[in-house]
Order: C-alpha cells, then structure tokens, then sequence
C-alpha cells in the first residue's frame, strides 16, 4: 500500500511540474522522448501523460490494496486506471491541439485579393488598405504599383508583397 502512495505523490508532484512548466522532456533536453512529432501536439511519451499514468496507476493501486485485492491484482488495476486516465488524457490533448486556430494571415495569401483603399496612396509614398481573408479583415500598408495617386474608397487588386507594404493597382474588374 505505502509503496503505491508514494507512486501517487511521485506522479501528482511530477504532474504539477509538468502543468506549470510545460513537457518537462523539452526542458530537460530531451526532446527525443517528447513523441509529439509537430502534428499532433501531445505524444504518448509526453511528461504530462506518464506523470497522469503514474498518478493514477498508484491511485488505482491503492484502492485495490484498501479493498483487498493482493499486490499482483492491485497492480494489474492500477495499470488499468492508467491506461485509462494517460489514454483519456491524450486524446483530449489532441483535441484541444487540432482545435487551435491561428489568426494571422500570411503575406502569401493576400496576393491576387482585392482590397479597400483607407488612406491615400501617393506614388512613391506609403498608404493603407484594408483587405477581407475569410472572416479576418487585415490592414496593410500600401504602395502603388504606377504613378497614380489612389484616393480612399478605390478598390485595388493586391499584386505583390514587399518588405513592409504591398504593392496594389487601380481594379478594373473581371
């Protein structure tokens, strides 16, 4: 029974750390272990998931003892619950991982939109424009692709993207 106990305390204090601190195996530099792969964002070897398996499995453990069970069924029990809670633990993770969205739009993606023009663009000088991306509306400095000055209100079709503006000209239409 002590020994499942302190496996519990071992896995919930390991649990705290991994929660406050992130995959303590990154930080550890041992980043070989964190089976995450940049796709899904939580491995099966994760800090979190082995500290939420080692908490559970003496947890589970200890339940087995105090009910009766000998140290072989007890253990068989808390491998179980383990599995369980690290599994539950996982793909929840995962879910949570896949349901981050990123509201920053690429450069690469405004390239042949058509966009607003906000603040005067006068050749050779910055101006704004605002643009549509899915939902996300994105203001962008602007630069004008000829010699013309576009006033706000002109819609302007998006051709380039340079260091710092894009480079947009009068839109005729389809």
């Amino acid at each position: 029974m002590t020994i499942f106990l302190i496996l519990t305390a071992a896995g919930f204090i390991f649990l705290l750390a991994s929660l406050a601190l992130g995959d303590l195996f990154d930080h550890l530099s041992l980043g070989v272990l964190s089976a995450d792969a940049g796709t899904d964002g939580v491995g099966l070897i994760d800090s979190r998931i082995i500290s939420i398996f080692l908490t559970a499995f003496g947890a589970f453990g200890a339940i087995g003892m105090r009910i009766g069970f000998g140290v072989v069924i007890s253990s068989l029990l808390g491998v179980a619950g383990g599995v369980v809670l690290g599994g539950v633990a996982f793909y929840f993770g995962r879910l949570l991982y896949h349901q981050q969205a990123s509201s920053s739009v690429g450069a690469h993606q405004l390239i042949g939109r058509i966009a607003e023009v906000t603040v005067t663009i006068q050749p050779g000088a910055v101006g704004q424009i605002s643009c549509r991306v899915g939902e996300e509306r994105v203001e962008k400095l602007a630069r004008v692709a000829g010699h013309t000055e576009i006033k706000p209100g002109v819609i302007v079709l998006i051709e380039e993207v340079s260091n710092e503006a894009v480079i947009v000209s009068p839109y005729d239409g389809p």
